[in-house]
């Protein structure tokens, strides 16, 4: 016989029907503790405990292709993944949108996409990242699709990585190791080969097992044999570990060196007073794009995250006609493996070294104030937040106006610009000629014809005001740096009289 009852009447029957000491654990396991005065009034969506605790598909997210044949080819030379997140904070749409990025990683390092899933937590599981029960379903949701690596969206410890993957019986990598690939497959220069190898033998490093574990060598030493040859000696692990040590040594030599080659040629830019521009910005933000329309460069442009590692300067000049380098540095992304920002410091003091920043941002991107945050995170890490910044909204003809118009009240050195359609562009290289520091010395000289390189060096240097030919030589008035300033002083005019 089944009767109705009120949610706090279930609540009195559960008082009487349980002893004392198991009236909570009842209350847990049933999730009736509810009642109209705390309850009613609590505002948003009231899940039960094995809704909250779900593991929650996120939609549209498999890349799988519907074309049979396709298929079939991708699968030949393509990793099936199914992703995994831990959301810890902020709204289940900043959860999805961090492994909607996962996703583009991963497609970007040759992966096809399956599944993924999010597990509600308020800090990832020290074992397992997710849970041992959620591990578990983890482990059907692989079976199920046919997947072969699942990707988790944070850095895991070694423990977390050994633990999980014998849960789930299948390769499993985190986001910084996927960052890592992705690296490796786009680094071209000599550099940038060295910089990723070493960021990847630092995350590996702690992370090394197999059956190294349990092979020893003989300890060595001892006169004749004997218990001095016997104990176990270093271990095949240990032995792996001394030799990435070495390399990574030997790595930063290398990159210490090819550094002292950067640095000349930023002195030399620096001693002829040339300004320089760095383009700074998320990942795919379209930097490369900006640097073709500004300088005619032909730098690679691909729409896919980390298209191009290797820095490109190139000179450039301003609608007044001063001189300046314009430097694309890599792209950054959420949580940068910190391997990477190390390795890749010297590239990245580009922009610490540089007298102006053009911080470029994907206007049509969901959630650009999010871009903007971790670039200038790793701006700060560089060392370069004090340099004069341009906010660059990019990708304009295909932003929304609101956003755009978010962006520009919110951003007060901030201009809309397309680097595809040249929207704006106009606008931006009359601002850069205003941010670009100015020579600080007004001087007018009458320089003879015989020192026609002191002419070129106020072009090259300074910035021409006017310039006359007259029979004694070339009048020039001009802004230029005190050093200038000097070498022309004694063929300043003296007053009539």
């Amino acid at each position: 016989m089944t009767s109705s009852s009120s949610p706090s009447q279930d609540t009195k029957r559960l008082a009487y029907t349980y002893p004392e000491g198991l009236r909570a654990d009842a209350l847990m396991e049933e999730d009736v503790a509810w009642s109209l005065e705390t309850d009613s009034d609590r505002d948003g969506d009231q899940f039960d405990r094995s809704e909250r605790a779900a593991l929650r598909r996120v939609a549209g997210l498999s890349t799988e292709l519907e074309d049979v044949t396709e298929v079939e080819y991708r699968q030949l030379r393509l990793e099936r993944v199914v992703l995994v997140g831990v959301w810890t904070s902020g709204t289940v749409q900043d959860a999805e949108n961090s492994l909607a990025e996962l996703a583009a990683l991963a497609e970007t390092a040759g992966a096809l996409v399956l599944d993924g899933v999010i597990q509600r937590r308020d800090k990832p599981d020290a074992a397992t990242y997710i849970g041992s029960g959620k591990a578990e379903e983890l482990r059907d949701i692989v079976l199920e699709t046919g997947a072969d690596t699942v990707i988790c969206d944070g850095e895991l410890s070694p423990g977390q990585l050994i633990h999980l993957e014998d849960v789930v019986k299948v390769k499993v990598i985190d986001r910084t190791a996927l960052i890592l690939d992705i690296f490796a497959q786009h680094a071209k220069s000599r550099e940038g080969k060295a910089q990723v190898a070493l960021a990847q033998m630092q995350y590996m490093l702690p992370r090394l097992r197999g059956w190294g574990q349990s092979l020893s060598r003989q300890m060595g030493g001892g006169k004749g044999g004997g218990l001095a040859t016997r104990g176990p000696g270093e271990t095949k692990i240990e032995t792996d570990r001394r030799r990435i040590r070495e390399k990574m040594a030997k790595m930063r030599r290398e990159i210490a060196e090819m550094k002292t080659g950067r640095e000349i040629k930023r002195q030399e830019r620096k001693r002829h007073k040339v300004p320089s521009v760095a383009i700074a910005g998320y990942t795919n933000a379209g930097k490369s794009s900006l640097l073709n329309r500004l300088t005619g460069a032909g730098v690679l442009v691909e729409n896919a995250l980390f298209a191009t590692l290797d820095p490109t300067v190139r000179r450039a000049e301003t609608p007044s006609g001063r001189l300046y380098t314009l430097a694309d540095t890599v792209g950054f992304v959420r949580h940068l493996p910190h391997h990477l920002v190390e390795a890749f410091r010297s590239t990245m003091e580009e922009v610490g070294e540089s007298d102006l920043i053009l911080h470029v941002v994907d206007g049509s991107h969901p959630n650009p104030e999010e871009q903007l945050a971790a670039v200038r995170e790793v701006i700060r890490d560089v060392g370069a937040t004090d340099v004069p910044e341009i906010v660059v909204i990019n990708k304009a003809d295909a932003a929304d106006p609101l956003t755009l118009q978010r962006l520009l009240r919110v951003e007060k050195r901030s201009i809309a610009v397309s680097a595809r359609t040249g929207r704006g562009i106009e606008e931006l290289l009359a601002l850069i000629d205003n941010e670009l520091p100015r020579p600080s010395v007004e001087i007018e000289a009458l320089v003879p014809y015989t020192h026609g390189k002191l002419v070129a060096r106020a072009h090259d240097e300074g910035e021409v005001i006017s310039e006359e030919h007259t029979p004694e030589g070339t009048l020039l008035k001009v802004r230029v740096h005190e050093e200038l300033a000097a070498e022309l002083t004694p063929y300043v005019p003296t007053p009539a009289g």
